[in-house]
Order: C-alpha cells, then structure tokens, then sequence
C-alpha cells in the first residue's frame, strides 16, 4: 500500500499520537466490557513468496499459499476482488481452502472498484447484486465487507453515498473509508458524514498512514472497529504506533465495543507477518484474548 507513504528519513519527525475520542464514539461506547468480544487480526494479502521459508513451508507454491495462510491469521482484508468481480466458484474455492484450514476463518472482502471507483455508486444496482451474490459464497466465512472510496470522491458525492448505502441492507456488516481531505477538514460535513453512518448502522474504517493523519479520525459510527494500520518496514514507530493503538483499543473494549478487525499493511508487505505477531501479542496480554499469533519457521521472528 502506498497510500499515505513519507520517506523513511521524515517518519521521526511525524506525531503519531491518536487524536482523542469523538463525541460520537464517546456515545456509540458508553456501556460496560461484554463478557466477549470478536478479535481479526490478519494481512491484505496472502500471495507473498518472501513468506514462504518464514511463515509457509519451504518450496510452498502459490496455489497453496491461501492454505497456509489460514493456519497462521483468523482473517484477511481481502483486496483481491477489488480489481475484478468476484466468480461465484472462486469464492466457493477460497472458502473451501478456509474450512480445511481454520474454523472461524473471516474474510473481509472490499467492494470492487467497479462499483466504487468506475461507477462510483451510481446506477450501481446491477454491479453491486453480483457483487453481494457472490460473495455470499463464503457462508459463514464471509466478515464485514469494505468500501474504498476514492480520493477524488468528496463532501459533493454525500447524497450518492447515502441513497448507496440506503439501498444495503440495515444489518448488512460494512465499513465504509473516505479519503477525500473536505471529509475531515470541514466539521460540518465531518458530522453530517458519520452522523449518517451511525443512522444507517454502517461502520467508519480507521486508516493510520503516517502522510495522512486526518484520516486517522477516532469516529466510531457502531460498536466495532476496523482499523488499517498501515506500517513501515518495521521502523521502530510501527511498534510504539501498535502499543498506543492497543490501549486505545482497550478502552473501547471496556466502554462495550463488541468486535475489532485490525488489518496490518506495509508499503512492502514482505514483513507483514512479523508485525502481526507483534500486534497480536500485544492485544493478547491488554484483552486477555487468546488469538493464537502466526507461527514462524524459525522460533523467533527477526525483528529489524
């Protein structure tokens, strides 16, 4: 991912600190820690040959690379079906390589670029039936989906994506991230954005990159967080970054947050799952979660 990228020589000077609460998470969490919460830690991918000998067997082929994924993440933010229409028997076969490797397998697919991007939700209707009907395929697998929108998607597109999201249905699991910079800049419309989301019960992705703090937002529309953390090649911020995330997290577990997706990017997702790790470890020890982490070929993984 190369959204929100600086040079590695600015990282030091840039203020990682998450914003305070907003005033709508501060209403949305405004109860007590339930007696269980839902934990997804994963990656955006599974298609990286620089895991293999790290996380996958020696001499693992990439038709085999989703089989072994599932043994080391509960979940994927799954990218692939943004670039074309998922196929019913595609779905199908990644749903399969799931069960045979992991009960409780979630994949969150984002919404493809078809309907975001191209149409840009408009006259939509018949793209985002295919689009539903295919990802129903994943039964029980299937976690909240994602909406992209894109940069150029601002303030002025507010009446399409609310008539878009009108048409879904209420119980429909789906974040939906802006990256439009109007979106955050101007308070009026940042409250009217997702003050319409909590209406329509739709979540707000969180996306922490180091060149785009606004979208760093802390609006939480629902009881769930799905949160893009987009890290460094292991900069030594990844992991201060992950240890302030993990006690804000905790907070809103506390405050009767009911689930967390916490999808780890890199701008070369080569170390991912070392990061990951990380991430699980430290959520583990603050939740008292039992998410198992990734397990590494070597007892330790190499931290740079």
């Amino acid at each position: 991912m190369d959204f929100g990228r600086l040079p590695q020589e600015e990282l030091n000077s840039v203020d990682f600190t998450l914003p305070p609460d907003k005033a709508l998470t501060q209403q949305v969490l405004n109860g007590t820690r339930l007696d269980e919460i839902e934990l997804f830690v994963g990656c955006a991918k599974w298609g990286r040959k620089e895991w293999v000998g790290m996380i996958y067997p020696p001499k693992t082929k990439e038709a085999k690379f989703l089989d072994e994924y599932v043994k080391h993440f509960n979940s994927i933010e799954l990218n692939a079906v943004f670039y074309g229409m998922p196929k019913k028997e595609q779905v199908r076969t990644w749903r399969e390589k799931a069960e045979a490797g992991r009960k409780g397998f979630k994949f969150c697919p984002k919404f493809t670029q078809s309907i975001s991007h191209i149409r840009r939700l408009k006259n939509a209707d018949e793209e985002t039936s295919k689009y539903l009907e295919s990802i129903s395929e994943f039964g029980e697998y299937l976690g909240p989906c994602f909406l992209q929108l894109s940069d150029n998607f601002g303030p002025n597109n507010f009446d399409t994506l609310k008539e878009y999201l009108e048409k879904l249905p209420h119980d429909f699991k789906m974040f939906v991230e802006v990256r439009h910079k109007e979106w955050f800049a101007d308070l009026s419309v940042r409250n009217e954005l997702f003050d319409m989301l909590h209406g329509l019960n739709k979540g707000a992705a969180i996306t922490d990159a180091s060149g785009r703090r606004d979208c760093v937002h802390m609006e939480q529309p629902t009881a769930e967080a799905f949160i893009r953390f987009v890290g460094n090649g292991l900069h030594p911020t990844d992991f201060t970054r992950i240890d302030e995330w993990v006690e804000r997290l905790a907070v809103w577990v506390n405050n009767g947050l009911r689930s967390i997706c916490f999808f780890l990017h890199q701008h070369d997702e080569k170390d991912t799952p070392i990061l990951a790790d990380y991430t699980i470890k430290k959520l583990n020890e603050r939740l008292g979660t039992n998410l198992a982490p990734p397990g590494f070929i070597a007892k330790e993984p190499l931290l740079l």
